[in-house]
């Protein structure tokens, strides 16, 4: 068990989205501590505030996808990355119009009346949301088919391969790749199937060491290195890593680089700051962009516990 020491004392003082993922993830405390503050996600706090804003039919927003930030989809995506349980009705209400809203006949999502096909990126989201929120409708299943299909040779993901695009991308490639996982995780249909797409697509980033180019070696752009919360539909390397983290993925050699630049963000203090806040209307503000942040030091301190393991995590929070 990680000692309590200042920086865990600090994010224990944060929202009950906050506590709850420190006792479980950083604290192996017990399951009944785990899901009682869980619990409070939805009573209190940042949770509760969303819930309340919720629009009678079931909205956040005034709409599914736009605007950005307050629409169904980004308030539901912020929710599932709160905690919330997963059974709570008013998510309910929100995936059965999710899913009605913008389910395609070619088996993925489309929110938009100007193009004729599904979008990749959304429909990985919105699979995050229905896998997560445990959504009971075969359609779920046909989210997945639909993504497998679109996976590209290279192993990732890019909703502009209707363009022509023949190079996955990276902030496409990490929403359907947190889908499958959340799919896989609360269902067992096509496991193996599902494993192998997500062992292609982190393959994926890890040619590109999470943030340069497989060609050059160079940063394909220093934003992947500026860290954001809620991340929305963007990529950055410590999204990656939380990801790498929750499926316990092998410990690559190729993860150094990311894990390096983790490692020197942190400031003497302990914490992380909010480096970078996506631009868009928000329903309140989480944190202040260069201020510590407990979602980015939550994150951080969950990937190196992972990396480093149990004996060498208290020399990484200390």
């Amino acid at each position: 068990m990680i000692q309590k020491n200042s920086t865990i004392v600090w994010l224990l003082r944060g929202d009950p989205a906050i506590r709850w993922q420190v006792l479980r993830y950083l604290l192996d405390a017990d399951p009944v501590a785990v899901d009682t503050e869980r619990n409070l996600v939805a009573q209190k706090g940042w949770g509760a505030k969303l819930l309340a804003l919720q629009e009678t039919h079931g909205q956040w927003g005034g709409g599914i996808y736009s605007p950005k930030w307050t629409s169904t989809t980004y308030t539901m995506l912020l929710l599932r990355r709160m905690g919330l349980p997963s059974q709570h009705p008013q998510a309910q209400k929100a995936c059965r119009l999710l899913l009605e809203k913008g389910y395609y006949h070619d088996g993925g999502i489309n929110y938009s009346a100007s193009i004729h096909h599904s979008e990749t990126c959304i429909t990985g989201m919105i699979l995050s949301i229905l896998s997560y929120f445990r959504y009971p409708d075969d359609r779920v299943n046909q989210l997945v088919e639909h993504l497998l299909d679109q996976q590209m040779k290279d192993g990732g993901w890019n909703c502009q391969s209707y363009k022509g695009a023949t190079h996955s991308s990276f902030h496409t490639t990490i929403s359907v790749l947190e889908g499958l996982q959340k799919y896989e995780k609360f269902s067992n249909e096509n496991t193996s199937e599902i494993s192998e797409a997500q062992e292609r697509g982190r393959e994926f980033l890890l040619a590109h060491r999470l943030f340069r180019s497989h060609r050059t070696g160079e940063v394909v752009n220093p934003v992947l290195t500026r860290f954001s919360f809620p991340p929305r539909w963007h990529y950055d390397i410590l999204r990656a890593l939380d990801y790498f983290q929750d499926v316990k993925a092998k410990r690559d050699p190729r993860l150094v680089d990311a894990l390096s630049i983790v490692k020197k963000k942190r400031k003497r203090d302990g914490f992380w700051v909010l480096q970078n806040r996506h631009p868009g209307r928000t329903h309140f503000e989480l944190e202040k962009t260069g201020s510590p942040s407990r979602w980015n030091t939550l994150r951080a301190l969950r990937v190196l516990r992972w990396w480093e393991g149990f004996s060498g995590i208290e020399s990484s929070v200390e």
